[in-house]
Formats: structure tokens, sequence, C-alpha cells
């Protein structure tokens, strides 16, 4: 190394309230929060499932749960978090075959997948829940 260059200090402690993510990291943050969400959340999609299919009194029972207007706003959250999950992990596909790894092109390939997913959601959403 040369005398030359210059170092930056580095921070002390990094204070989040501060920071501001690009959006290539927010996406990426996000499908690690959609994919944990997902898993957690598995037991429950399993058990309503599972009640949809066993008896005609179990479906009752499961449509009744679906009903409630925090059931539905909870399930139009992991339809959200499939969503985003599945285009995001398309966009992570593609950067790993090294395409798209130019810097516009990831902030761009980034606003993609939360425009497609949030527009999927809403019509998905709107079309399950509103009938």
């Amino acid at each position: 190394m040369s005398d030359t260059t210059i170092k930056k200090p580095r921070p002390k402690h990094l204070d989040l309230k501060v920071i501001r993510l690009p959006l290539p990291g927010f996406v990426s943050i996000l499908h690690r929060v959609s994919g944990a969400g997902l898993f957690l959340m598995l037991p429950v999609l399993l058990w309503l499932f599972g009640s949809s299919v066993g008896s005609p009194e179990a479906m009752a029972q499961a449509k009744s749960v679906v009903a409630n207007p925090l059931v539905k706003l909870v399930l139009f959250g992991l339809l959200w978090a499939y969503l985003h999950h599945f285009c995001a992990g398309i966009r992570f596909l593609l950067l790993d075959m090294h395409k798209g790894l130019d810097l516009p092109t990831a902030r761009k390939s980034a606003g993609a997948v939360l425009a497609v997913s949030l527009t999927l959601t809403v019509l998905i959403g709107a079309k399950i829940f509103l009938g």
C-alpha cells in the first residue's frame, strides 16, 4: 500500500435509524423476512388446508375462521410474503447466473420485484377476498 491512500474513519457503531439502505438491500431483507414468515406460518397453513379437505364440518369450521377480518389480513400478508419471496427468488437466481449485476440493472430489478409482487398481491387478494 502506498502512503497516499486516505483511510476513512470507520464508524464505532451502526446507527440503524440513520443508515439509508439501498433498494436492492431492502428487497434482500424483505426476501429473508418473507421466507421466515412463510416458514413460521406453515403449521397454520397446513391446519387450514387439512381442515378444508377433511370433512364438511371441518370445512365449515375453516370457513368460519377465514371469515374473521383479522385472519383475512394475516392471509393477505402471507399472500404478499409468498409472491414477494417468489419474485425476489427469481431475481436472485438471475443474479446467481451473473445476469443484472451492474448497479443500474440491480436497482431496476429490485424495483420490478417490489412493483410486481405488490401488484400481484392486490390483484390476487382482491379476487380471493372480494369474490
